[in-house]
């Protein structure tokens, strides 16, 4: 039985990665694919962890290969998604779920239209520069840079099959299990987790 694909994508500064960690926390037979980036680590992260971190030459040595599921751009950087991981465990049954941009999630769904894709809002473009700047991790110049591309990508959220407001983050994390609990009760997953029961039944 093979896995289901998720893909979550958010401007910067929506919480995505937070609920995605939280989602991860909470969910059993979830794994996140670790996306490779050319930018360096920021404070706090660790290579293997959050990125698979390399050079930009590296990455487009990865691309010339045919190595990545997705690549794109996003805010001046090289991003991009090992095909490797995600088909291996994909085919050992096990779910798996991608943090990326619109982007990468347009040519994900073109590969695999069966994966389920969810973008997170945030409540108000105030409240997205307050978190961008709460984590005072970035310059000024890459904060404007974010929020400028923050209409760009929510201008794609109307792509996606499922969108959530992260305003009150229990409700949104509680939203986001409810769509991984109703994606499992879909008839191609339960008819092969039961298939032993409606035999019976039908027997």
């Amino acid at each position: 039985m093979s896995g289901s694909l998720y893909i979550v994508a958010a401007p910067s500064g929506a919480g995505k990665s937070t609920l995605v960690n939280a989602l991860l926390n909470r969910e059993r037979g979830i794994k996140l694919s670790i996306s490779y980036t050319s930018r360096g680590p920021r404070p706090g992260e660790q290579d293997g962890v959050h990125y698979h971190f390399v050079s930009s030459a590296t990455f487009m040595e990865m691309v010339d290969r045919g190595e990545f599921f997705e690549y794109a751009i996003v805010h001046g950087d090289l991003k991009g998604t090992a095909r490797s991981a995600v088909e291996q465990q994909l085919a050992q049954g096990v779910d798996v779920l991608l943090e990326i941009d619109y982007q990468g999630a347009r040519l994900v769904r073109h590969l695999m239209p069966e994966a389920i894709s969810i973008f997170i809002l945030p409540p108000s473009r105030e409240e997205l520069e307050r978190r961008l700047r709460s984590r005072a991790q970035d310059s000024e110049a890459v904060i404007k840079r974010r929020l400028n591309g923050s209409r760009a990508e929510i201008g794609h959220a109307h792509e996606f099959d499922y969108i959530i407001v992260n305003d009150d983050f229990e409700r949104a994390l509680e939203d986001l299990s409810t769509i991984v609990h109703a994606s499992r009760l879909r008839q191609r997953v339960q008819s092969e987790h039961l298939k032993t029961l409606v035999d019976r039944l039908l027997s």
